[in-house]
């Protein structure tokens, strides 16, 4: 029987779980991570507001992996030994005969200060604290969102959350008829947040910041943090409550694992997800530096893809064959504003991007409870 052994419990990790099921009912496969749990990271933005609970996004996997015959290994990846065959955790070793990678990415903590942000896509804990901040901001205050991306790895970053933050905030506060009490300020390196989105994209969000009273502070480096305070090359500014996402990078045990990286840290990966130079070695998801345009985009639809491509092809290579699916690049998401959205679709041949309605809102939360409907099973 061949063992393929999944680092990860997140979405490209788990979709491949079900691809290496469909294909092949008889595989042992392995999966690693530190708990049998997936975090539906897309919700988390209405945790601030009260829309969601830490509960209703942490889904245990326990069911899961027994209706789809997989053995769990709970523990933490530190490295690979025998070209990627063996798996080193900090609790013990798993072999195997092939290895997909899909443990995500690392936020790059190193401006000095950022232990003064609040970083709001690592999880639950996460944004919990920005709800208790706002529900201590009785009399009102000061609220800068920004984000930051990789230099050296143009697709690593994660805007399109903090855009769903600022917005989501701002609405929630008008509702409340507390947001004349507020100054919400929005500062990124980047001249124009939301590029990777398309041009209608940023030009979207720019007009809804200026018709909804947002400061805004584009185009200058960001210096450091500190408490109540962001200071970047162009000017500084006072800020109770700080919500940041930096830039990613690859997980700590890349770059002792052997396998090639790219200039900002991740897995180099071919157009069939396959770690270039490795057999049997495949990433989907945040792990991983891919061919493709420079706006191809780092959430869980496009990590979906090439996770159902890269289960595909790793079978086909343990069967003697040679890899031949591909994903497609395809940026889609919903800017979600509390109670309205805007969509943004955007492919190699096309792009747009919607009105904001109600529609769009609740079709964002009805896609969540079918996504999680088979985790919860």
């Amino acid at each position: 029987m061949s063992k393929i052994t999944v680092i990860g419990a997140g979405f490209a990790a788990l979709t491949a779980v079900q691809k290496l099921r469909k294909l092949d009912t008889g595989l042992h496969i392995d999966l690693i991570a530190p708990k049998p749990e997936f975090i539906y990271l897309p919700g988390l933005i209405w945790i601030p507001t009260g829309l969601r609970k830490g509960s209703d996004l942490s889904i245990s996997l326990e069911n899961f992996f027994r209706r789809l015959n997989v053995d769990f290994h709970a523990g933490r990846v530190t490295g690979l030994e025998q070209n990627g065959r063996v798996v080193v955790t900090d609790n013990g070793k798993v072999e195997n005969d092939g290895l997909i990678i899909a443990s995500g990415g690392r936020f790059i903590k190193k401006l000095p200060g950022i232990e003064h942000a609040i970083t709001p896509c690592e999880g639950i804990p996460a944004a919990e604290k920005i709800r208790e901040r706002l529900a201590a901001m009785k009399d009102g205050g000061t609220i800068a969102f920004g984000f930051s991306g990789n230099p050296k790895e143009p697709s690593a970053m994660r805007g399109g959350p903090m855009f769903e933050f600022l917005f989501g905030i701002d609405r929630w506060l008008r509702k409340q008829g507390r947001r004349d009490a507020f100054e919400l300020v929005f500062f990124t390196p980047a001249e124009k947040p939301g590029q990777r989105l398309g041009e209608k994209a940023v030009s979207g969000i720019l007009s809804t910041m200026e018709k909804r009273n947002v400061t805004t502070y584009l185009g200058h480096k960001i210096k450091a943090f500190e408490a109540g305070r962001v200071i970047t090359e162009g000017a500084e500014f006072a800020a109770d409550l700080i919500i940041f996402m930096p830039g990613m990078t690859g997980n700590k045990w890349f770059a002792e694992s052997g396998l090639p990286l790219s200039e900002g840290g991740m897995l180099k990966a071919n157009r069939f997800c396959q770690v270039e130079g490795q057999e049997r070695i495949y990433v989907a998801g945040d792990s991983g530096s891919y061919p493709g345009p420079g706006w191809l985009p780092k959430q869980a639809h496009m990590a979906d893809l090439q996770a159902a491509a890269a289960a595909s092809n790793l079978l086909a290579e343990m069967k003697g064959g040679q890899p031949s699916a591909t994903f497609q690049a395809e940026l889609v998401c919903i800017i979600d504003s509390y109670d309205t959205g805007m969509m943004v679709y955007r492919t190699e041949k096309r792009s747009l991007v919607t009105p904001a309605f109600s529609g769009l809102h609740w079709a964002k939360r009805l896609f969540e409870w079918h996504y999680l409907r088979e985790y919860r099973k």
